[in-house]
C-alpha cells in the first residue's frame, strides 16, 4: 500500500476508486465499506484509494473540544493496509483545505488531483466548507464530471450504528469487550519502547514504556486505567502482561500520558523496539497511592488478577 502525503496531477495517477473519511479506529463499519471498495475495483479495473486527513478536522476547528483519537496514525495505516488497499492519501487539513467549497473539492481534489472514477461513501457523507456538500450533490457532480457514486448502508450492532463515537464511548467506560466487538479486534496501541525512570524495576515489576500521542498534554487518552494485556513484537507469539495507561498520578505530576506494560517472565532489554500492546480487560481506573510501598502492593495485586484472567481463559498456561 502506498502512503501519499501530497497531491499531484492526475495525469501521473491511475484512475481510482475512492472513499473518504477520518477512519478513526478502522472499526467494523469502516471495514465493511473498505472491503466493498476493494472488491468493486477489480470489476472496474481501478486502483483502490482512501483519502483521509491530518489533523482530524475537529482537531483543526476546535482543538480544545476535539475527542481523543482511538488510534495513532501508525496504527490506522496498519489497519488500512490489512484490508488490501492500493494507496492512502493523507491530506493536510489546513485553512486552505477547510475553505474549499463543495464544487472546488470535487474539481480540484477528486477530479484534478486524484483522477477519481468511482466514489464509495457512507449515506451520511458530507464534504466541502461548512459540510455544505452531501450525497445528493456528490451524485450530481459525478454525472457532470464523469465519476460513479455509490453509498453503503449503515452497519449496525444491536440496532445501533457502529461509529467511532460508539467505540470511543465503550473505551471511555473501560468496556473492552464491547470495544473489541465494534472494532473487530482487541483495542491496541503500538509504539517504540522508550527509556523510563526504572521505577518499575526498583519495585520488582520492570515495564516496557510507550509514549501515547494525544492532542495536547492536558488531554486524556481515549481510555485509561490498569489492564490485562498481551504484547506483540517481542516473540513469535503474543506475551501475557499487565499494563497501565494514563498519567501515573502516584509518581508523576506532568500530565504526560504513558503506556507501561509488565510482561510476565520477561526481562530482556528491548529499547527502541516497535511493539503492539493489546488491552483485553480493564481491571480498574488509575489510582493515586500514598507511597511506593502501597503502590508496589497494588501492582502485585493487579499482576495476580491479570494472571488469573489468563488462567481462566486457558491462555499462556
Amino acid at each position: 500500500m502506498k502512503v501519499i502525503r501530497r497531491f499531484y496531477s492526475s495525469s501521473t495517477r491511475p484512475p481510482c476508486a475512492l472513499t473518504i473519511g477520518n477512519f478513526d479506529g478502522v472499526h467494523r463499519g469502516h471495514q465493511a465499506l473498505l472491503q466493498q471498495l476493494v472488491q468493486g475495483t477489480r470489476a472496474r479495473e481501478l486502483s483502490s484509494c482512501v483519502l483521509t486527513f491530518e489533523p482530524h478536522p475537529r482537531e483543526f476547528f476546535t482543538p480544545n473540544d476535539a475527542p481523543p483519537r482511538i488510534q495513532n496514525l501508525r496504527d490506522k495505516l496498519l489497519a488500512l493496509k490489512s484490508l488490501g488497499l492500493d494507496s492512502i492519501v493523507i491530506a493536510e487539513f489546513n485553512q486552505a483545505f477547510a475553505r474549499l467549497s463543495p464544487t472546488e473539492f470535487v474539481t480540484e481534489i477528486l477530479v484534478k488531483q486524484l483522477n477519481t472514477k468511482w466514489i464509495f461513501v457512507g449515506d451520511d457523507f458530507c464534504y466541502g466548507a461548512k459540510r455544505a456538500g452531501n450525497f445528493a450533490s456528490l451524485k450530481a457532480a459525478g454525472q457532470q464530471y464523469g465519476f460513479e457514486v455509490t453509498s453503503i448502508s449503515t452497519v449496525l450492532q444491536e440496532n445501533e450504528r457502529i461509529s467511532s463515537s460508539l467505540v470511543r464511548r465503550a473505551l471511555e467506560k473501560g468496556d473492552m469487550l464491547l470495544a473489541s466487538s465494534l472494532l473487530g479486534r482487541p483495542f491496541s496501541i503500538s509504539g517504540h519502547v522508550l527509556y523510563g525512570k526504572q521505577l518499575g524495576r526498583q519495585l520488582g515489576f520492570p515495564t516496557l514504556n510507550l509514549s501515547v500521542s494525544t492532542l495536547r498534554r492536558s488531554h486524556q487518552p481515549v481510555t485509561s486505567g490498569i489492564f490485562v494485556a498481551q504484547v506483540h513484537g517481542l516473540a513469535k507469539e503474543a506475551l501475557p502482561a499487565v499494563a497501565s495507561l494514563g498519567v501515573r498520578p502516584s509518581v508523576e505530576s506532568s500530565g504526560e500520558v504513558l503506556l507501561e506494560a509488565h510482561v510476565f517472565n520477561f526481562n530482556q532489554s528491548v529499547y527502541g523496539k516497535l511493539v503492539c500492546v493489546e488491552l483485553l480487560e480493564r481491571l480498574h481506573e488509575e489510582r493515586k497511592y500514598p507511597d511506593l510501598k502501597t503502590l508496589q502492593a497494588a501492582i502485585q495485586h493487579d499482576a495476580q488478577m491479570a494472571r488469573d484472567y489468563f488462567h481462566k481463559k486457558n491462555m499462556y498456561v
